[in-house]
């Protein structure tokens, strides 16, 4: 499936010309603008927690186990220590509890409160709402092929050397 992308679309800035840009490169560009627009704007859906806080809740509540911070680290695609200010935000906001492993005391694992699951319950509409509007118009066949692509370039990503 060839897929005719229409760049005058893109901005609606006349002084930007993606024409003559490789394809991978405006992918990647669209994929930075495209995080860096939806942190901005979901850092307003809830007063008391930021993007990034509330992603790391969805990732504590996709684990089997409390995880370790640096398990967190690795599920999130961040560093250790940007995942350890966020939980310590969470922390003191009441959202996670932050505990020593017991069978490894160097380890820190991280649970989610009572507090956590309240405020997922009552904002569950709210994200459905604003998750329906973000995929408005894109298909199951369309997100399975960005899926796809998107998996492939995280593992391709693991195997570049600098």
């Amino acid at each position: 499936m060839v897929i005719k992308v229409n760049y005058e679309n893109v901005l609606n800035d006349k002084n930007v010309d993606f024409r003559d840009l490789d394809e991978s490169l405006f992918l990647l560009g669209l994929l930075s603008v495209f995080d860096n627009r939806y942190q901005a704007k979901a850092d307003g859906f809830y007063q008391e927690i930021s993007w990034k806080q509330f992603f790391s809740i969805i990732c504590i509540s996709l684990c089997t186990e409390p995880p370790s911070i640096k398990e967190l680290s690795e599920i999130m695609g961040s560093s250790h220590q940007n995942v350890k200010q966020i939980l310590l935000k969470l922390e003191k906001k009441g959202f996670v509890q932050i505990v020593v492993d017991d069978a490894d005391r160097r380890k820190q694992r991280v649970l989610l409160t009572e507090k956590t699951m309240r405020f997922c319950e009552e904002h569950q509409e709210k994200a459905d709402k604003i998750v329906g509007s973000i995929f408005q118009g894109v298909s199951n066949e369309q997100k399975q092929i960005t899926i796809q692509t998107i998996l492939q370039m995280e593992e391709n990503i693991r195997n570049v050397e600098v």
